[in-house]
């Protein structure tokens, strides 16, 4: 067992490490606060282990610089944003040219036109829109889930993580679903619009789905922001199947899960929904995000909609299309996500589950190591959670910190708020065996 107090020691000295070797960013962070809420360009960024953010100067593939003079591993990549890794060579040349000859201009470029084509390959539904995040893709979803089934509400797993969608933001507890703990400033109640079931959970999805006021399922199809929880066998045909029993529509947000291959955990396990969203990496960390839809959902829009209401839908944005982002995900999908990449991201990906693996069995600490993909993720609990509230339950804060922290202060960084390590298209097994040692020294530091 980890001794507190010890826990507690360690934090302390590495924190003391953290503000020793890194002056130049302590003085920057204090500076930012005369301008910026809290020294920073977003709130979340306070939350870094150290206790202020390193001001990062310069990345190249798995790897970047900070204002003082340091070098890191990024395992983190943006929490998948940089999935790429950062500036892959065609994502530069598409962008700059695209830079040079105008990024928006409300009208469509060819790139539109073969980003169309590749999605409907890769994702095999029929149409495609753009947006500028994963968020904002999940939201235009739901908005025309409701708009074409006239059901007032939607369901989520508990736990879940779709971005900034407000009807996302609601949890089970004893006294029933409730708003999450920090969720600002809600319009509505999210006990109002939404229903919350677990993750794995058949029997509470059926009796969920069985009033049939429910318009959408949104759900990514492995949970990936509490540690990542795998789906049963059997578990995604019966959401497919009860989804289509009750008249439901089912929304797949693949932005975390494009980790698993080419075509995301959908691809790769042949599922149907009927939307399916992506954000983040799909444009090498431009802003950009799609959202597709089967042919039989686009019928029904066309049905329920008229031109004269496509300006003040609630759906789009000026920049929702614009030329840089369709000029990024063509580059992207085109010449750095290709399957030969993934082949390495995953075999990657399985030496650095190995190493942790190892590193766990070694000093018999009580957690567990879970990949999908060229995604990996510990977490502190002997067995793999099956759904949220088991992964939650599991949450240290102050280990979480300290590991965080000891892998920053020699120069890893990973996923802030939980434990997870992506894998870049130029992340090397020394990149991987240098974390492996790090981590077990971590341990080490711990249990001695």
């Amino acid at each position: 067992m980890i001794s507190r107090w010890r826990l507690r020691e360690r934090l302390e000295e590495e924190i003391q490490l953290f503000e020793t070797t890194h002056p130049n960013a302590r003085a920057l962070f204090e500076q930012a606060q005369k301008s910026l809420l809290d020294g920073v360009p977003m709130n979340w960024m306070v939350k870094w282990a150290g206790g202020f953010p390193v001001f990062v100067t310069s990345g190249q593939g798995s790897r970047f610089s900070d204002v003082d003079g340091r070098d890191y591993i990024d395992f983190c990549l943006g929490d998948t944003g940089s999935m790429t890794g950062h500036g892959p060579e065609a994502l530069i040349e598409a962008v700059s040219a695209r830079v040079h000859e105008g990024t928006t201009f409300m009208l469509p470029t060819e790139d539109a036109i073969w980003v169309g084509e590749e999605l409907q390959r890769r994702f095999h539904l029929r149409y495609w829109q753009m947006a500028l995040t994963a968020t904002d893709a999940n939201r235009f979803a739901i908005r025309l889930a409701r708009h074409i089934t006239g059901r007032p509400k939607i369901l989520v797993f508990n736990c879940c993580y779709h971005g900034t969608v407000d009807e996302s933001f609601i949890t089970l507890t004893p006294e029933g679903p409730k708003a999450r703990s920090g969720n600002l400033g809600p319009p509505v109640d999210p006990a109002v619009t939404t229903k919350v079931v677990e993750f794995n959970d058949v029997a509470a999805l059926r009796e969920a789905l069985e009033p049939q006021d429910v318009a959408c399922v949104l759900a990514e199809p492995v949970m990936t922001n509490i540690g990542i929880v795998h789906p049963e066998a059997g578990f995604h045909q019966m959401l497919r199947e009860l989804t289509q029993e009750t008249g439901t529509l089912l929304i797949i947000d693949e932005t975390h899960t494009l980790c698993a291959g080419p075509g995301g955990y959908s691809g790769l396990h042949h599922l149907k929904p009927d939307f399916l969203t992506v954000g983040k990496a799909i444009a090498g960390g431009i802003p950009g995000a799609v959202y597709g839809f089967s042919e039989a959902v686009a019928k029904k829009i066309r049905e329920k909609s008229s031109l004269a209401d496509a300006d003040t839908g609630g759906i789009g944005g000026t920049l929702a299309g614009n030329a840089l982002s369709l000029a990024a995900i063509r580059a992207t999908l085109g010449y750095v996500l290709t399957p030969e990449v993934y082949q390495h991201t995953d075999r990657i990906a399985e030496r650095f589950l190995q190493g942790i693996r190892e590193a766990i069995e070694e000093f018999q600490v009580p957690w567990n190591v879970t990949r999908l993909g060229s995604r990996v993720e510990y977490w502190f609990r002997p067995v793999p959670a099956r759904n949220g509230t088991e992964a939650a339950l599991a949450v240290d804060p102050e280990l979480d910190r300290y590991m965080h922290l000891y892998s920053l202060n020699r120069g890893i960084l990973m996923t802030p708020f939980h434990n997870m390590a992506l894998m870049a298209p130029t992340t090397s097994e020394s990149d991987v065996d240098t974390h492996t040692e790090v981590f077990r020294s971590a341990l080490s530091s711990l249990l001695d």
